[in-house]
């Protein structure tokens, strides 16, 4: 590329002669003048407000995440909570942040911007998790609430995630009016943004503090099902490895796992600090198993019997245990899920607190395992979009109806949820669930691999995989949706020897859901795959699931599926 599109060329030209641009930005982008390639990518667009937020690369321009573009996203958030406000008083949000590069200034920038248009921002001085962020939005009965977060993404990245009153992200119908408002607003001109100082003196921005951390770490605390057993025995000899992989989780985690009685927490000590960087790994996600290699280091110095990690905004839940011959293995998020789920369903099933209209939720690219576990003791699942908004949408439902009580919400991405206290995953309460399901089986001679062959045995063999590809920039958004309309076009009839039964395309708005671009093929042999282009990173993920007649069958089956599916994704 020899020059800029005439779009960039015109927003990068407003950038530099708008007077309320500082000049540390506009140095940096002068520094690339030479560089017409990276100018493009900053400016070809403006960076896209999608269902859950803005997530970009951190640098200058207006598809990037800096100041400006979190101005720009927080005023048409603002004109949005004006329009919707009709109760008494000033309308007000909660915000928190994580440990990334520019979170801090981010965090306040949005909550001068609130201020400037007359809304409370009730803000927490230093970094807090993204559940406890939903938990404090419902706990103040707020309007709304912001976390600046990047959740598992590479260092250079950060983020921009909106929630409604209910405490939860918001679901297209919300987001779509949002990105209306933000799509009015110029970029610079129509920030209305009020310094710290008259916001604190007016009355319109509230530092939060201890009191809020001690509510949320005591209702996630509320909903152990085993909390006298393991503040009496059982927490006093297991031993527990945590690493909050620099993030937001430690010490929420550490609280709540102390207060229902576990005393052997030993945190991996090179991760334990926030750190904007994630030094110590190549990707701060307990989904990749590089991420537990300290944890697993010193899980075997201490001879620990669960490693657990947490992704920097604690909303995601990693677990590491050790199999029939004693070494560490990285559980998926499926089979956490379905673990959790028969412990938690068995044991409130054996204190007589299981409802008889009890409801459990998934998303469509998570395994059917928890389905049947669940659907064993009696509940009703559901099935959502990918994105934990639409399971904190079904329980704001249920709870209004009063038709299902929920129990459980999970998705294979490692997020999960009990309790009604929040409408977003949480890493804190799975930590909790996942160590005390630990000791619970231990102290019946049991580890929680060996729970997951017994279900594997009860309820069939299921196994999923997960392939993606990164296709970065303006020509990996033309890939990703070329991939998407060869296989929308052009289904298979057949694949790894079994007939595709049907197509499932997701972009018509099946099954009362929203429409997304989304397609999932059902085979013959009840194995499927699923290709989703990520709503939060420039990837295509291509799901695949199948049920075998061993473990050893199953790895089969799912390893041919994958290679002929991935084959075609990538050309071959």
């Amino acid at each position: 590329m020899t020059q800029l599109s005439p779009k960039a060329a015109e927003t990068l030209s407003r950038w530099l002669q708008d007077p309320s641009v500082d000049e540390n930005t506009k140095a940096e982008l002068n520094l690339l003048a030479n560089e017409p390639q990276e100018l493009e990518e900053r400016f070809y667009r403006d960076l896209e407000f999608g269902t859950g937020g803005l997530r970009g690369v951190i640098g200058a321009g207006s598809n990037r995440i800096n100041r400006y573009t979190v101005g720009r996203a927080t005023q048409g958030f603002a004109n949005y909570i004006l329009e919707q406000h009709t109760g008494e008083g000033r309308p007000s949000v909660v915000i928190a942040h994580d440990s990334r590069r520019f979170s801090p200034e981010f965090t306040l920038e949005a909550a001068l911007v609130l201020a400037g248009n007359g809304i409370e921002a009730h803000l927490f001085p230093s970094l807090r998790s993204t559940p406890q962020l939903s938990f404090t939005v419902r706990h103040l009965k707020a309007t709304g609430g912001v976390v600046i977060t990047a959740s598992h993404n590479p260092p250079e990245y950060n983020g921009y995630k909106v929630y409604n009153a209910e405490g939860g992200q918001l679901v297209p119908h919300e987001a779509e009016q949002v990105i209306s408002y933000i799509m009015e607003v110029d970029s610079f001109n129509g920030v209305k943004r009020m310094s710290q100082e008259e916001a604190e003196a007016g009355g319109l921005l509230h530092w939060l503090g201890e009191q809020e951390d001690e509510a949320f770490t005591d209702t996630v605390a509320a909903v152990s099902v085993a909390r006298d057993e393991i503040t009496s025995t059982l927490g006093r000899d297991f031993k527990i490895v945590y690493t909050p992989l620099h993030g937001t989780g430690n010490l929420p985690v550490r609280s709540v796992l102390n207060k229902i009685g576990f005393t052997q927490v030993h945190v991996v000590p090179e991760q334990e600090l926030p750190d904007s960087e994630f030094s110590t790994v190549k990707s701060p996600n307990p989904e990749e198993r590089e991420a537990f290699t300290l944890a697993i280091k010193l899980g075997e110095e201490l001879g620990a019997d669960l490693l657990i990690g947490t992704d920097p905004d604690a909303d995601r839940m990693g677990a590491v245990v050790r199999d029939n011959e004693g070494k560490f293995v990285v559980l998926s998020g499926n089979q956490s899920g379905a673990l959790m789920i028969h412990y938690y369903l068995s044991r409130l099933q054996e204190q007589g607190k299981l409802p008889s209209n009890g409801a459990v939720v998934k998303t469509i690219v998570t395994s059917e395992m928890g389905a049947a576990v669940a659907e064993y003791y009696g509940a009703t699942v559901f099935n959502t979009l990918t994105g934990f908004k639409y399971i904190g949408e079904k329980m704001t439902q249920f709870q209004q109806s009063g038709e299902y009580t929920f129990l459980f919400g999970y998705e294979e991405s490692y997020g999960y949820l009990a309790g009604n206290y929040a409408r977003d995953k949480d890493a804190v309460l799975a930590s909790m669930l996942i160590a005390e399901a630990g000791a619970y089986y231990k102290a019946q001679g049991k580890t929680l691999y060996d729970v997951l062959q017994e279900l594997y045995e009860q309820f069939g063999y299921f196994l999923e995989s997960l392939e993606s590809r990164t296709l970065k920039g303006k020509d990996g958004v033309a890939q990703i949706q070329g991939i998407m309309n060869d296989w929308r076009s052009n289904p298979p009839q057949e694949i790894a020897g079994a007939a595709v039964t049907e197509v499932l395309d997701y972009s018509l708005g099946l099954n009362g859901l929203p429409k997304e671009n989304v397609l999932k093929y059902l085979l013959s042999d009840g194995s499927w795959f699923c290709l989703r282009p990520s709503g939060t990173e420039p990837k295509i993920k291509v799901y695949f699931a199948v049920r075998g007649e061993s473990l050893q069958n199953a790895k089969d089956k799912v390893a041919t599926l994958t290679q002929q599916v991935m084959s075609r994704v990538d050309g071959k």
